[in-house]
């Protein structure tokens, strides 16, 4: 701008001017510019004094407008002139050629390099955006990315600017290098990235693709395999990345020094710890005469700090120092505490929640404003928080409140997730062919933190119709209400044609008690109809008995009471934690009188980085009372999905005499799994496989559980969290099976978010 200052400079006027006082200012070439614009950019005004310095300052201002691309001023007399050309205006920004990007991503990233629609055209700032675009292909991986730009003049002096890309193939890994290391081998490093060099499934998981990001991301882990290891001086001394001439092959060499391995001779406390240095000692997860690791040492600061901050000491400060014996390969551990000053919470704010209410947030805090910070209940808060399920993010900010010294501002950030699920599952068989299952639920409806669920069921012998409704908080003290209304059509499984169905029409209430952070008690009362359909010479005998006995239809009013416990890691995808449920339903008035109970147990091991052992046991148990028999409608059921898989739907248990799956009171179901990486999908949890084994089968009133008596089948399917929702296969094979068991060996499950 300073050249084109000068040169206006120049060749608005040959000599100086002697200063004058102004009686008049023009202004000349303007197209679309206000008058007012350059008339306020001026540092002179009509009556001034106008002198050369005033007239080179209005020239520098009017340029950084950045409306114009020439601008004279000329004096005639004692009136100013000035004369303007303004800049073209860009009437469309046009992209050709781009496959790889949608057009507004890269409208955005030239709006913040000044090109965009609307705005003024300046030449200079052409090479900028193209830069940025071939920016934008670089992290993309396509190095050969070429950008040609075209202007084209249109009507009113405004410009077209057309961008036509050359994207050019993908810059791929070749091959990852690791030198320098002795105690591991480079193999064992390299499944430690996400980066990988080409592979089958690498067109979905594109670990293929360079990224700078996740290149540091991986030194960063294989920094910490080595420091875990007691490797306390590992470093990378240099990472080189190369590519091919054609710009289609890269290749990383790191180079890296490891040291050698430290062993742990003790661990001390320094600083102040109020006395309580034998409490702080049991959090201290670091242990003298093993290897050196800084996930111990990291986690014991984290547990110190959190101590501290139990104790209102929000900015406690716990350094770690390492006193290393090279000669003998020992290290003692010194952690230094220094719990700075005791603060109060002034104010809690929620931001980030554009959806959900802030009292749906705010009731499940346990730390209060005008209260002591207490680190424990804001951590606690936080996962009460992030247990509701409408959040991918939860996180909590402490701010110092400016001019005091003893409170602090507390912010929780969440982002806002799809609440609603839509699923669809389907299965195969010799019996009802493909059956489709339903359900479209919304747990956090117009953002009130309430739940609303449909779901249906079309099977040949399962038609299912249930509306269901939550109020997590119907009272103040967080004591919830679950609402159900269903209609069922049922028909047991049978081997032989049978024209009969069970009708069953009900609603029920149940209210969960909060008795801990992480238990709640169940307890309801419903209402059912049980009407058995059909003529009695084609229906089974148990069924058409049980009619005779106690008439067509069985009205019921069952009470529930249950409890729940669940720390899995996720619902989605768990990897560790345990889930358990005990529910009892009991009818004591009415024709149908009984008592089923449930009990459900589910464990997540982590074997190893990437695997999982997963562990599911399903007891339930029946009985009449009254002195009635146990109602043959309320049997449970097994086989198929989420029982014994490899047999058909339904298809365990007692048979009839005409052929009819009656099912039982009694249920035994035991499931184990055992997830693994897919292979070329590096650590991405979303796609797995999984082997299985599951054993089950379901007894009558007056049997006996016998193991000789269960089914057993073993099977393996993947897992995948797919863009329209999760997808679960299998296939499986009876392992113990009896004559006349049906067969049932391929199922599979998919959802989506909306």
């Amino acid at each position: 701008m300073a050249a084109a200052v000068v040169a206006a400079l120049h060749s608005g006027w040959a000599w100086a001017v002697e200063p004058f006082t102004l009686s008049d200012i023009r202004v000349e070439g303007l197209q679309r510019t206000e008058a007012g614009t350059v008339f306020g950019s001026l540092p002179f005004r009509i009556g001034d004094t106008y002198n050369d310095e005033k007239g080179a300052a209005a020239l520098r201002s009017l340029f950084s407008t950045g409306l114009f691309s020439d601008v004279r001023i000329e004096v005639e007399g004692k009136v100013v002139v000035v004369v303007v050309q303004e800049r073209p205006i860009i009437s469309n920004v046009e992209f050709v050629g781009t496959k790889e990007f949608d057009n507004e991503v890269l409208t955005k990233a030239l709006r913040d390099v000044g090109i965009a629609d609307g705005r003024p055209f300046d030449k200079a700032l052409i090479d900028r955006a193209e830069q940025e675009l071939k920016r934008q292909y670089l992290a993309k991986s396509l190095y050969g990315a070429e950008v040609i730009t075209t202007i084209t003049p249109q009507e009113r002096n405004r410009v077209n600017v057309t961008f036509t890309v050359t994207e050019g193939g993908v810059a791929k890994i070749r091959e990852i290098r690791i030198t320098g290391n002795k105690a591991f081998s480079e193999g064992e490093l390299k499944d430690l990235f996400s980066l990988t060099s080409g592979g089958w499934l690498t067109w979905y998981t594109k670990s293929d693709r360079y990224s700078r990001a996740k290149l540091n991301a991986d030194l960063e882990q294989l920094r910490s395999f080595y420091l875990n290891r007691g490797y306390l001086e590992f470093a990378v001394e240099s990472t080189q990345v190369a590519i091919s001439p054609d710009k289609q092959d890269i290749t990383i060499t790191i180079n890296v020094r490891e040291g050698q391995p430290y062993v742990v001779t003790g661990v001390k406390l320094e600083g102040e710890y109020f006395g309580k240095e034998d409490e702080f000692k049991s959090l201290v997860t670091i242990e003298p005469g093993k290897a050196y690791r800084a996930e111990d040492v990291a986690e014991t600061v984290r547990a110190f700090t959190e101590r501290f901050g139990a104790f209102g000491y929000a900015f406690a400060r716990v350094e770690p120092r390492t006193d290393i014996d090279r000669a003998n390969g020992r290290v003692a551990v010194a952690l230094q505490a220094e719990p700075q000053r005791r603060v109060y919470v002034r104010h809690i704010n929620v931001a980030g929640n554009t959806r959900t209410r802030d009292e749906v947030v705010r009731r499940e805090f346990r730390q209060f404003e005008s209260s002591w910070y207490d680190g424990e209940k804001i951590r606690l808060s936080r996962d009460r928080v992030d247990r509701l399920g409408y959040f991918n993010e939860v996180n909590v900010e402490t701010n110092e409140v400016p001019a005091t010294t003893d409170q602090v501002d507390l912010t929780l950030n969440v982002v806002e997730k799809p609440t609603g699920n839509l699923l669809l599952g389907a299965g195969f068989s010799s019996a009802e062919k493909l059956t489709l299952t339903a359900s479209i639920k919304q747990d956090n409806i117009f953002g009130s933190g309430n739940y609303l669920g449909v779901e249906f069921n079309t099977s040949r012998y399962n038609r299912t119709l249930v509306v269901s409704t939550v109020d997590p908080y119907f009272t103040i003290d967080g004591v919830s209400r679950s609402l159900d209304f269903y209609y069922r059509t049922t028909q047991p499984l049978s081997s032989q044609g049978s024209d009969y169905k069970l009708v069953t029409p009900g609603a029920s209430v149940r209210f969960g008690v909060p008795f801990s952070e992480y238990d709640t008690v169940y307890f309801g009362i419903g209402a059912e109809s049980t009407e058995i359909r059909g003529d009695s010479g084609s229906m089974p005998i148990s069924y058409s008995e049980y009619r005779r006995q106690f008439g067509a239809k069985s009205v019921g009013v069952p009470l529930t009471l249950g409890w729940t416990r669940d720390d899995r890691d996720s619902a989605l995808v768990p990897t560790r934690g345990r889930y358990q449920r005990v529910n009892a339903e009991m009818s004591l008035v009415g024709d149908s009188r009984y008592l089923r109970t449930n009990y459900q147990f589910q464990q997540y091991l982590p074997v190893a980085r990437g695997f999982t052992l997963a562990f599911n046991a399903e007891l339930g148990w029946g009985k009449g009372l009254s002195g009635r028999p146990y109602p043959i409608f309320k049997n449970f059921y097994s086989g198929g999905l989420g029982t014994v898989r490899g047999f058909e739907q339904g298809s365990l248990g007692p048979v009839d005499a005409t052929g009819a799956y009656l099912g039982g009171p009694k249920r035994v179901n035991l499931n184990t799994e055992f997830y693994v990486p897919f292979p070329g999908s590096g650590s991405d949890r979303t796609l797995r496989l999984f082997t299985y084994v599951d054993v089950g089968n379901v007894f009558g009133e007056d049997d006996k559980i016998r193991a000789g008596d269960l089914r057993a089948s073993a099977g393996l399917g993947f897992s995948w969290v797919s863009p329209v929702g999760p997808l679960k296969l299998a296939y499986g094979v009876p392992l113990r099976k009896q004559p006349g068991d049906r067969i049932e060996r391929l199922q599979f499950q998919i959802g989506t978010a909306f």
